[in-house]
């Protein structure tokens, strides 16, 4: 299988050899070009373009694509003074037909981008380079956008700050050189450039947006005619970290809903009294925690009752997330209290997640726990998942430095496969074996007289560790020495850049939290650096990375230890492990320990052992496996309100064009008729009124609320049945299934209700003027939050709408979620659909 994968790629690269041989034999041409000829191809072919359709576009794009990378390469060898080496234009080749590009770090990903994203720009229809995040979209876009200028295009990009349009007769004195030729503009403005430069979760966010205005004109990420055409071409950077780390959590906005219950200050009370010897059990693997019998037994005497799952099913689930609070959950590992704030800490970078919140509870739960005041809950107003999302371009590819690793998961998600890419320089990194300790104290006390011995040299030294408590110990171990370090972690992230960038300076030590996604290169000597201070960094044996324990994931350890070796540069890397590591303790280090004290080991004595390596590879392969089907799972649950949501937003989308290039009203008086039994005199009625296009945006500005408020009340109720689906597999029924059919009954309620409320409205409006006056959408009342939830919960609780009483109606279907016909206030299933 190995020989197959292997051969495969060599295939792959043949053939895009072939490709570079071909944009080769057009540089001599290009170099005779001026620059104002170099713009004029460029015009040419975007006019060429304009009047063709989709399948001769692609058709096209393929003939020109020799000629356009060396115009491309031709283009940045006279503005940054860099031409790109053959195996970029190879990857970037690989990008433009939709694969993903393994580069190791340091091989110029960031150039790499600039010849697919000017080909594909060439159509008119848009090119999105993706960043993990704000930083690297300015620093990306503001580095390029020169050679994009210089071929005659525009560049744009879009961070969570603010959007901005490169202009060369633009200087912002106070920024760095990259980016002081990047002026402020509106969002619209960016994603109307060529090329859009912008972070994942921003991207989602405005496509999310974009379908809650409540005008047109309002919409952001869309082509000039305002339709949803804009998700022609998209590269990833750093793919793995935003389509696999990041894709476990749904985009979610939300408004605010309900004021939080302080019960939740009660229930951690009666968690601290609980010991996890008796009271609860936790499964570190599934990262899950219950109540035993013996702790049912002591809350219930704690609160008074005799059957707490009968007398008081509230404080049932607030026990159970503060049980999870306190489990599973560590102070400076998986989250921080900033200004009296819970802030969760990204698993992945370690970068804080300032807008984020835990999800189903579980945040006001550790806020409790921490004594911390507890924030209001929120109710969802719209969501995707990130795979839905970017499954949405015709064309996706990706770029990073470990892919291999989840090509799997690439191939069946996406339909993304991957190529790695020859290096330009042999790789000279020298990557030793994996010392394993016994206990913690004794790794990390061989880890400082690691550090201690190479400092003294002056040999610079990376250290990534896994949470920010970590990070803080080793800090204290190298302050008690004397050794002068810098730290990046959660708590100090503001100067991330420039700490990562001089990493690679003589003398320095850098300690850090997971480096996955920060896309900073480490230059051996620091940067800027004489030729001096890099060739004494190199005597030295260049950067020596070491990590202080194994990550879940194996291409995590990689990204670190690619931090070394840059660009065929010298370097050595190290793993430390202890067997009280959190991989080694929940995976089969208790079976190691046991050998380790048979064979008389001590603490300060480690072990090379290619059981112990085989033992982690085996760990980490499971931890991959779970992780994938858990997101897996999120995709399978998305892709049936991916249905729903597309049918929504097309409907959403028609009704906002009412009035606007010659769409008339006859599809929508056809629906009102069949759903809402409306009355054709009512509508004609209020039609004579006013001039035709006024009437229908008068009546787009009458549905578009019903539409959303149905959306969001439906996107609770599938919440609900996604929660309680998985029962159903205690009945011998497939829950994805049950979820599917019962999620199109629900689907088949909404659409009726919304054309339903909206023809009751038409017919009861009496005048016409005052409703004209106070129309107004959900969209321009709510204030809205963006919220990344945790991956294994669902988002907070809601409460439902104020109860509204329904005349019973026998031929019509209520669902089991919607306000019983009573008047109860109590949902349909808990009432008389008992």
């Amino acid at each position: 299988m190995i020989f197959s994968l292997f051969d495969s790629n060599e295939k792959e690269v043949k053939k895009l050899s072939k490709i570079v041989t071909q944009i080769n034999s057009f540089e001599p041409e290009v170099q005779n070009l001026s620059e104002a000829e170099i713009k004029s191809k460029t015009k040419k072919w975007q006019e060429e373009f304009a009047e063709l359709g989709k399948e001769r576009k692609s058709q096209k794009l393929a003939s020109i694509l020799p000629e356009a990378y060396a115009l491309v390469r031709e283009s940045t060898k006279r503005t940054l003074g860099k031409r790109h080496y053959d195996v970029q234009l190879m990857a970037g080749v690989a990008l433009h037909l939709g694969k993903i590009s393994e580069q190791k770090t340091g091989e110029g990903k960031t150039l790499t981008a600039t010849s697919p994203l000017y080909l594909n720009a060439l159509t008119g229809d848009g090119a999105h380079l993706v960043t993990a995040n704000d930083y690297l979209a300015k620093h990306g876009a503001g580095w390029m956008a020169p050679v994009y200028d210089y071929l005659g295009l525009k560049v744009g990009v879009v961070t969570s700050e603010s959007s901005y349009i490169y202009d060369k007769n633009y200087n912002d004195e106070n920024s760095d050189e990259y980016v002081r030729n990047l002026k402020p503009c509106t969002k619209k403005e960016a994603y109307s450039c060529d090329i859009t430069y912008g972070t994942n979760h921003e991207f989602g966010f405005d496509y999310l947006r974009d379908n809650m205005v409540s005008h047109l004109t309002e919409k952001s990420q869309t082509n000039p005619l305002g339709d949803m055409g804009i998700h022609n071409f998209a590269i990833v950077d750093e793919v793995d970290f935003v389509l696999i780390d990041v894709a476990r959590t749904p985009l979610i906005i939300s408004a605010p809903d309900s004021k939080p219950s302080q019960r939740y200050y009660e229930a951690a009370k009666i968690v601290r009294a609980l010991s996890r010897e008796t009271d609860y059990e936790v499964d570190e693997k599934f990262k899950n925690s219950s109540l035993t019998d013996i702790g049912i037994r002591k809350v219930e005497k704690m609160l008074g009752v005799s059957n707490l799952y009968e007398q008081d099913f509230e404080m049932v689930h607030l026990i159970e997330q503060a049980v999870n609070a306190k489990a599973l959950f560590e102070k400076d590992r998986d989250y921080i209290v900033k200004d009296g704030k819970v802030v969760i800490v990204d698993q992945f970078t370690g970068r804080l997640l300032v807008n984020n919140r835990f999800s189903n509870g579980l945040h006001q739960a550790i806020e409790a726990k921490e004594n911390c005041p507890i924030l209001e809950e929120s109710k969802t107003l719209a969501e995707i998942s990130y795979q839905n999302y970017f499954r949405m371009y015709q064309k996706l590819a990706g770029m990073t430095g470990t892919a291999e690793t989840e090509a799997e998961e690439f191939r069946k998600i996406y339909k993304l496969d991957v190529v790695v890419i020859p290096t330009h320089n042999k790789i000279a990194r020298k990557d030793n074996p994996d010392l394993v300790y016994k206990t913690e104290p004794g790794k990390f006390k061989a880890i400082a007289d690691e550090i201690a011995k190479r400092h003294e040299t002056g040999q610079p030294v990376l250290v990534g560790t896994t949470s920010v408590e970590k990070s803080e110990l080793l800090h204290e171990l190298l302050k008690r020495r004397g050794i002068k370090h810098e730290i990046l972690n959660a708590k100090n992230h503001e100067k991330e850049a420039s700490i990562i960038a001089q990493a690679g300076r003589l003398g320095a030590v850098t300690v850090s939290t997971n480096m996955a996604g920060r896309g900073v290169d480490i230059l051996l000597g620091g940067d800027p650096a004489t030729e001096e201070e890099r060739q004494k960094v190199k005597d030295l044996g260049g950067l020596f990375v070491i990590g202080t324990e194994r990550h879940e994931s194996r291409r995590i350890d990689n990204q670190l230890r690619g931090r070394a070796g840059r660009q065929g540069d010298i370097g050595e890397s190290r793993f430390y492990i202890s067997l009280h590591d959190d991989l080694m303790r929940i995976f089969g280090g208790a079976q190691i320990e046991g050998l380790m004290n048979a064979l008389g080991v001590d603490d300060s004595m480690p072990i090379e052992s290619s059981m112990v390596s085989k033992s982690i590879e085996r760990a980490q392969k499971k931890v991959e496996g779970f992780n994938f089907d858990r997101r897996k799972q999120v995709v399978e649950m998305d892709d049936v309100m991916n249905v729903h949501r597309t049918v929504i937003y097309k409907l959403r989308d028609k009704v906002l064009h009412l009035g606007y290039f010659g769409i008339g009203e006859d599809w929508l008086l056809e629906k009102l008729q069949k759903f809402g039994n409306l009355d054709i005199s009512e509508w004609t009625r209020i039609k004579t009124k006013m001039d035709e296009k006024d009437f229908l945006l008068f009546v787009s500005g009458i549905i578009l609320p019903i539409i959303d408020l149905n959306w969001m009340n439906h996107l609770v109720d599938m919440d609900q049945v996604r929660d309680g689906i998985g029962l159903k597999g205690y009945a011998q029924r497939d829950p994805m299934v049950e979820y599917k059919r019962e999620g199109h009954e629900r689907f088949e309620i909404l659409v009726h209700k919304i054309y339903s409320e909206a023809a009751e409205r038409i017919s009861n409006i009496k005048d016409v003027e005052k409703v004209k006056n106070i129309e107004n959408t959900l969209v321009e009342k709510a204030k809205y939050n963006q919220d990344d939830y945790s991956a294994f919960d669902s988002e907070e609780p809601k409460k439902s709408e104020t109860p509204k009483t329904i005349v019973k109606d026998e031929n019509s279907k209520v669902g089991r979620n919607d306000p019983c016909w009573c008047g109860s206030g109590k949902k349909f299933k808990n009432c008389h659909g008992k």
